[in-house]
């Protein structure tokens, strides 16, 4: 009877406060103890130039319901944790077993799917992969998505300067094809990386877009999306630098590939694959340079969560609102990047397996 009367005063707080019921965040994090147990045992805490934020959950909901936010989906913070890590929580993981079976990175998919699990419709996840090792992190997708029921995969830009688009990863991507998965991306480190450079002018400012595109101006240089048709990648940023970077690519290509560097590049097909995040400096203006790559059906709402405080989180979605209701031009793209989008995606692609509300919401 509580949960019944609990549920009913939720509908009712989303209802008052103004924003869209079913808001989906694609783009926010689960930060585990195991996790940063290990960092810190490995003096890997501060590899990405910034302390770790603290992650709970039971404060996660509250800036939901305060903010509007319908349905979170969770990934796996930077830094990756090594492959080989141990967690120190033995729940779920067998020991004894190889690769991700008995990793930090198995415990955090894990702990993702409770979440998910105990607190129905509000949490999807996509599962982080012990990479480099391909044939563990193979095991770990088909684990996670077959048993753990995860609505996607994480994959970071690069693991040990592994990056995407090696091909060595073609069979990863493959399976994941096969599985018509939806991929979330997210920066991490570059490798090398230039540890002066990056004291100077940290990670989040510059050099993590400069990743993203670099790891996606990689797979679409190897035809990757082409050819693995039925991914779903999702570019966080509001797409980085790719606006600007997709136009010089094209436009060098021929003489590229009169050098014999690159092959052949459909473009169209690499292009439609890619979904887009709001995360971080958008802006009716930055959505209308995204718009010059892809189409609004493409546009999704992200938050960053918790690497953002949420009283800015909340002001930030309030501003998307506005500016998608009062430019003429992009408010008919309000419900869709808000949550349609969003919802289309992880349904056309078998992940969503009912985790999104049934009910649409009112605008």
């Amino acid at each position: 009877m509580k949960s019944k009367v609990e549920a009913i005063v939720l509908a009712l707080m989303l209802a008052a406060n103004g924003f869209a019921q079913g808001v989906t965040d694609v783009h926010s994090h689960i930060i585990t103890p195991e996790l940063v147990s290990s960092l810190k045992n490995e003096g890997r805490l501060m590899d990405e130039g910034f302390p770790l934020p603290k992650y709970d959950v039971t404060n996660h909901l509250k800036w939901m319901d305060e903010a509007g936010i319908r349905t979170s989906v969770l990934t796996l913070a930077a830094p990756q944790p090594h492959p080989h890590a141990l967690s120190s929580v033995g729940e779920g993981v067998a020991a004894g077993n190889k690769g991700g079976e008995n990793s930090v990175i198995r415990s955090c998919n894990e702990a993702a799917a409770r979440i998910k699990q105990e607190h129905p419709g509000r949490f999807m996840f996509c599962a982080a992969l012990p990479l480099p090792d391909v044939n563990a992190a193979i095991r770990e997708a088909i684990y996670a998505l077959d048993t753990l029921k995860a609505d996607g995969i994480k994959l970071a830009t690069n693991v040990d300067g592994q990056y995407l688009g090696a091909p060595e990863l073609d069979t990863l991507f493959s399976v994941l094809n096969e599985r018509r998965a939806v991929i979330i991306l997210h920066p991490h480190r570059p490798e090398p990386v230039n540890r002066q450079v990056m004291l100077q002018t940290p990670l989040a400012m510059q050099e993590y877009l400069s990743e993203t595109t670099r790891a996606v101006s990689n797979m679409i240089s190897r035809n990757v999306l082409a050819r693995y048709g039925n991914m779903k990648v999702v570019v966080p940023h509001c797409g980085a630098y790719l606006p600007l970077a997709v136009p010089r690519m094209k436009s060098l290509v021929p003489v590229i590939q009169a050098n014999k560097m690159v092959g052949e590049i459909d473009w169209e097909a690499n292009l439609a694959a890619l979904y887009y995040d709001l995360a971080g400096a958008h802006s009716p203006e930055v959505i209308r340079m995204m718009l010059t790559i892809t189409t609004p059906d493409h546009l999704l709402y992200g938050s960053d969560y918790p690497y953002v405080a949420p009283q800015v989180l909340t002001q930030s979605l309030a501003r998307m609102k506005q500016y998608l209701t009062t430019e003429a031009d992009l408010a008919p793209f309000k419900e869709m990047i808000l949550w349609k989008n969003a919802k289309r995606l992880f349904e056309a692609t078998n992940a969503l397996k009912g985790a999104m509300h049934e009910v649409e919401p009112a605008f």
